[in-house]
């Protein structure tokens, strides 16, 4: 079994592991009703995506 022959330095730890930070979701303002939603996804509150209703009020599909 293969076993490091010497620890790893803290720097080379860090340069390995730095893309695992966490990103924050974008947030957009819906052009129907002003609400923040992400983006390019179906507003929760209006149920607007691209200038038309994609869902109804309830979030069944139309």
């Amino acid at each position: 079994m293969a076993v490091p022959k010497r620890r790893t330095p803290p720097a080379k730890q860090g340069r390995r592991r730095s893309h695992h930070a966490l990103v924050t979701t974008q947030l957009a303002r819906c052009p129907q009703c002003r609400a923040m939603r992400p983006n390019h996804r179906v507003c929760p509150v209006c149920g607007f995506y691209n200038g038309r209703q994609v869902l109804g009020p309830a979030g069944e599909t139309r």
